[in-house]
């Protein structure tokens, strides 16, 4: 079994700064891949940005210069740092992982529950 827990949302005001945190729990083998995603009121799920184990990275275009995805491999956490923060990014960020089970060896994608990104203008 694996869990992830996201960490770091709250109110921020236009222009301004926060690091999202991922923090992955269980019984893990090793992780593939991390995602993050978001999910404002009324719309969909949409890609925010991924970060593979090999180290390549890509962004959704709403965000390129703004967010940057990284981990720290030791700790099993990852994050996301976000800069220049919008009015429109205001949602529930989602935190994402391809994990292989060290006890099944399975290797299945896992969600966290998320957490609330406010932007005031």
């Amino acid at each position: 079994q694996v869990q992830l827990v996201e960490s770091g949302g709250g109110l921020v005001q236009a222009g301004g700064s926060l690091r999202l945190s991922c923090a992955a729990s269980g019984s893990i083998f090793s992780i593939n891949a991390m995602g993050w995603y978001r999910q404002a009121p009324g719309k969909q799920r949409e890609l925010v940005a991924t970060s593979t184990s090999g180290g390549s990275t890509n962004y959704a275009d709403s965000v390129k210069g703004r967010f940057t995805i990284s981990k720290d491999n030791a700790k099993n956490t990852g994050y996301l740092q976000i800069d220049s923060l919008k009015p429109e990014d205001t949602a529930v960020y989602y935190c994402n992982a391809r994990v292989k089970d060290s006890k099944t060896l399975y290797t299945m994608d896992y969600w966290g529950k998320g957490t609330l990104v406010t932007v005031s203008s």
